[in-house]
């Protein structure tokens, strides 16, 4: 990624897109759109979210887009306002709830949509439950025909590639669909 370096004066002469500084040393109004150094206690994914988020144009859709390919290893793609910003994979239910949990209340968004293949339903099923009792926003979910997803990878599956791959095909799929809300607002 290309940057400057730019003292706190100079920032509203800037001609960049985009400023990444401390809240102390931010001028009080900018065309420039800012960011502030407390996102880097935030997960990567957020951080790129945020990042798009400032740029965006906004001719994109508000949406927050999940693919999750269930199984021994999930896989997990993420969209946010038309840009793919992650691919990544875990080995526990438990963690990915935990990562989608501080990614969906990290980033705003409209819509919040979590397509989850069919191929392993009683892990797509646990992700969901979990899902529902941490997340408490609402949100919509999708389980979806995850069939001919897997591509064959030489070396069998190099580091959840193939997983990964799998979650990124399943957020172009439809499939049935239910909006949920938090249990906080339906008892």
């Amino acid at each position: 990624m290309n940057y400057d370096s730019i003292l706190p004066n100079q920032i509203q002469d800037y001609d960049g897109d985009l400023v990444f500084t401390t809240e102390n040393e931010a001028p009080e109004d900018t065309s420039i759109p800012l960011l502030f150094d407390d996102i880097t206690k935030k997960q990567l994914a957020v951080v790129k979210g945020l990042i798009v988020q400032k740029l965006d144009s906004g001719l994109n859709e508000k949406i927050l887009l999940l693919g999750i390919d269930p199984g021994q290893r999930i896989g997990l793609s993420i969209y946010y306002l038309g840009n793919h910003i992650s691919n990544t994979f875990f080995t526990s239910i438990e963690k990915l709830v935990e990562y989608l949990v501080n990614l969906m209340a990290g980033l705003k968004a409209k819509k919040k949509i979590v397509k989850i293949g069919n191929g392993d339903m009683i892990i797509a099923n646990k992700i969901f439950e979990l899902l529902n009792l941490k997340f408490c926003s609402n949100f919509e979910i999708e389980f979806v025909d995850e069939s001919n997803t897997t591509l064959k990878i030489k070396n069998y599956n190099q580091r959840g590639k193939r997983d990964m791959l799998s979650a990124q095909f399943i957020t172009q799929r439809s499939g049935y669909w239910r909006s949920v809300l938090p249990l906080s607002m339906t008892g």
